[in-house]
């Protein structure tokens, strides 16, 4: 439900009368709560609050908040607790254990099928179907995602542990615990249920000594999945991720041919993901220790990645975060942060930028430059290091948000207000909807009749008593025009990002100053994922004149690019055919002076 971004639409403090309210439904829904548990939970004086956010698909969700965190989050009126919770209260939901590389997978989206649920030797919780479940990874008794039994615990077992056995609604790593702390799961140690589980917990105990990231059990069949993770043992966050192996997805079904492939693979041979991860922090430190500086600072993500990390890049080799354990730069980053290495914040909506380094970090201090790379070499890479590397220009895609006024024409097809539609679903709805009211013209199909939702939805009042049918093209712009526009961005490496509005374009403008000098300016182009310090070093280089960064007037974060003289024909150049980007997200290209006839 949370595996892609949701939008806040409220966010709201609750009072004393709702807060003894929730507090009520919170026992009635979780009544092995205890009094002292319950108060503890929701607190008399600490502040919560509640937030209403609509997901991808246009769900309406409560989420209720306790300490910047989500603690419960409500659907149709049932309630359910977050991963924050459970970390808390690990048992206030029956458990079912699966292998760590699942949880890629169900953080992804996916429902636990059966195939991949643990059956220890003291068997499986009993619940029924519909039941709210936690789910653990091996090892650990801290849960890691919120589902619903699909069918009962014998109706599991009589179907031979095969099939869909629990529908997620909630995981570690998705954009609802996104939205709170971002902390990794605690380490609990199983429930010992026997004598022989007691030794294994014994030996794990020793074991905790030497490896204090997280501990599995002695049993062959549980420690041979170990071979599948890949253990950050100086992450703070120990997060566990599965490896994409050809296997993965076997390993995710069936544990036993799990447990084979990891007894056959030796300890030291590592798989193409884990070296991606090596390569990864290689780059990373290199670049901090060798590339950054702090008078760089802030530095764009992006530009990060592809102006720095890139050029460190051994020869013969590439980086892909897409081949990692990360999938996405920005986890990276986070899990960086979490090491206390860096801090990255939002400066502008949307865009990340690395604010803060911590250079005598015993990571970077310790981190020795491979051999073939100078200092000398260094210091020049730095220097061409704008021109050689690649930008990748975002991909843009404009999206439709539904309002208020348009919601009897959108609730038919299942959606709400703030539902989030393309342009392409947009057309869909539309033409489903005439349809299925028959309202097509039987004289003219070109033409659809105006019933009296679409008279409200897309007329002015000064139009509803003149026109009774539209042309289809008509009412198709006039639908995109009453929706509330947005626009999603998808940088290189990051996640996509959804914004309201039209996003800007790159605006160019020229500007006169003293003794009739012109100079050109140039905003928002971290918008676009441009860092406006690279793109200034690289016109001075290009026009040889005088380029500087400037605050904009009026904003506290935003700068823009100021060049002398009139450097439109240079800019076009370079934004059109080197950046790729298109026209029609430049403003200003038509201020171009025009190049006089030679005698």
């Amino acid at each position: 439900m949370f595996s892609r971004a949701f939008r806040v639409r409220s966010n709201t403090a609750i009072k004393g009368s709702d807060r003894r309210k929730l507090r009520t439904d919170v026992a009635a829904a979780f009544p092995n709560l205890s009094a002292e548990q319950l108060t503890e939970f929701i607190p008399n004086k600490e502040e919560l609050n509640v937030i209403k956010i609509y997901c991808h698909k246009g769900e309406a969700v409560t989420v209720y908040m306790n300490n910047r965190n989500p603690i419960l989050f409500e659907i149709e009126k049932a309630l359910y607790p977050t991963v924050y919770t459970l970390w808390v209260y690990p048992d206030l939901l029956p458990a079912f254990s699966t292998w760590p590389p699942v949880l890629q997978k169900l953080a992804g989206g996916a429902d636990l099928m059966l195939p991949g649920v643990v059956v220890p030797s003291s068997g499986l919780p009993q619940v029924e179907r519909g039941t709210l479940c936690a789910v653990t990874l091996l090892g650990n008794r801290a849960p890691v995602a919120v589902a619903v039994a699909t069918m009962s615990t014998a109706e599991m077992l009589a179907a031979g542990m095969k099939g869909k056995g629990f529908a997620v609604l909630h995981t570690y790593t998705d954009h609802l615990w996104e939205y709170g702390d971002k902390s990794c799961p605690p380490t609990l140690a199983p429930l010992v249920t026997d004598s022989a589980e007691k030794e294994s917990a014994g030996d794990e105990e020793e074991m905790e000594g030497r490896e204090p990231v997280i501990s599995f059990s002695t049993d062959p069949l549980q420690h041979v999945d170990v071979g599948d993770l890949s253990l950050k043992e100086r992450d703070g966050c120990a997060v566990l991720m599965g490896k994409e192996e050809p296997h993965e997805n076997r390993a995710a079904e069936t544990a036993g041919d799990a447990s084979t492939e990891g007894r056959q693979e030796p300890e030291d041979n590592r798989t193409p993901q884990e070296q991606m991860d090596t390569l990864f922090n290689q780059c990373f430190f290199h670049a901090l220790k060798c590339k950054v500086k702090k008078s760089d600072l802030p530095l764009l993500t992006s530009t990060f990645l592809r102006s720095h990390m890139f050029s460190c890049c051994p020869a013969g080799q590439q980086l892909d975060i897409k081949k990692s354990s990360y999938k996405k730069f920005s986890k990276f980053l986070q899990c960086m942060q979490q090491q206390k290495i860096l801090q990255v914040k939002e400066l502008n909506k949307g865009v990340e930028s690395i604010v803060e380094v911590d250079w005598r970090h015993p990571d970077i201090k310790a981190f020795a430059v491979p051999e073939g790379f100078s200092s000398a070499s260094t210091a020049q890479d730095s220097k061409s290091e704008d021109r050689e590397q690649v930008y990748h220009a975002p991909e843009i895609i404009p999206l439709y948000g539904v309002s208020t006024k348009m919601i009897p024409l959108f609730q038919e097809s299942g959606h709400r207000k703030g539902s989030i539609l393309s342009s392409s679903e947009v057309r869909n709805i539309i033409i489903n909807y005439v349809k299925t009211n028959e309202l097509v013209d039987e004289t003219n199909k070109n033409f659809v009749k105006v019933n009296a939702i679409l008279c409200d939805c897309l007329l002015d009042k000064s139009e509803q008593d003149e026109i009774s049918n539209l042309k289809w093209d008509d009412l198709f712009s006039r639908c995109l025009e009453r929706l509330q526009p947005l626009h999603q961005v998808t940088f290189f490496g990051q996640e996509p990002i959804v914004r309201k509005g039209n996003i800007e374009p790159i605006d160019i403008t020229i500007a006169q100053r003293s003794s009739n000098k012109k100079v050109t300016i140039i905003k928002n182009l971290e918008l676009y994922g441009l860092d406006p310090q690279c793109v200034a070093n690289t016109l001075q280089q290009k026009v040889q004149a005088s380029a500087t960064i400037m605050p904009v007037p009026g904003t506290k974060d935003r700068v823009q690019v100021q060049i002398q003289g009139n450097q439109i024909h240079h800019l076009a150049k370079m934004l059109l055919e080197e950046y790729q980007l298109p026209r029609k997200y430049i403003q200003g290209l038509e201020k171009a002076p025009k190049l006089g006839r030679k005698k």
